[in-house]
């Protein structure tokens, strides 16, 4: 067993890790994450507040089966693109999507990084990258690109300031000007910032930070970008509870869910 100090917003890691492992553990699995199940065996850690966390854990499967869609979808229009998954945490999506020829670069601050290399062996097409997403030199790493490029943000944005999603997102434009630039952004609604909690995201000392209201008001933060669509977090749910398939069309309901805005970046 293998032991992990981490705390606030690097641990929330964990509990996203145990929320993918657990339903790959159910008889009929509405994600199968084997990665997850394995690295949650071997490690040695309290997760007696994750396991009561139904609404954690069900937003979680909720994000993995919209974003596992989406990514599979974008990777099969762009075979060749280059993909990075800003706060990857312990992430394990790569393996569910690869091609056999994209490159995929897991960013994440040191700490987690180091955390994620105890579980598992990533370099070459598939590598991690140590360093804030603040710090614009981690640009230096993903080096050329020569065709798309695919940005996801899931889980982070919740726990910035606008001013640093505004840094980040003027950090990708002004780096990756010669290719065309697609992110996926998971943005919380400021309702739900404000008034919700999470048990087990709670325990580990994260605070929701920073929401918006749509993705468009995400975009005039960096005009570069124009947002294509939002999706909302209720498709996933939908596959879980067929009862979202009515519900979720009730616009307020689809506005307090998360969503996930597609914005893109042409040449």
């Amino acid at each position: 067993m293998e032991k992990v100090q981490l705390t606030g917003v690097p641990e929330t890691m964990i509990q996203t890790l145990y929320a993918r492992a657990r339903e790959s553990q159910k008889e009929q699995p509405l994600i199968y994450d084997p990665q997850a199940v394995e690295i949650v065996n071997r490690l040695d850690y309290d997760f007696t507040a994750a396991d009561k966390d139904f609404k954690m854990s069900a937003g979680v499967i909720a994000r993995t089966i919209l974003l596992d869609a989406m990514t599979k979808r974008y990777i099969d229009e762009h075979p060749d693109a280059t993909l990075i998954n800003i706060a990857c945490g312990m992430d394990t999506r790569v393996y569910r999507v690869d091609n056999g020829t994209i490159r995929w670069f897991n960013l994440d601050l040191p700490e987690t990084i180091a955390v994620r290399k105890q579980f598992l062996k990533e370099e070459g097409r598939i590598s991690m990258i140590a360093a804030s997403t603040m710090d614009e030199a981690w640009t230096a790493s993903i080096g050329t690109v020569t065709g798309d490029l695919l940005v996801i943000v899931e889980g982070l944005t919740m726990y910035l300031t606008e001013q640093n999603v505004k840094q980040m997102l003027d950090i990708i434009a002004s780096h990756f000007e010669t290719c065309s630039v697609t992110v996926f952004l998971e943005y919380m609604s400021p309702l739900v910032v404000k008034h919700v909690k999470e048990k087990s995201i709670d325990q580990s000392g994260a605070k929701f930070t920073w929401g918006a209201a749509s993705g468009a008001d995400i975009c005039r933060l960096s005009p570069t970008f124009h947002l294509t669509e939002d999706r909302s977090l209720v498709e996933g749910m939908a596959a879980m509870y067929p009862i979202y398939k009515v519900i979720g069309k009730i616009k307020p309901i689809r506005n307090l869910s998360n969503k996930i805005a597609v914005m893109e970046k042409t040449v």
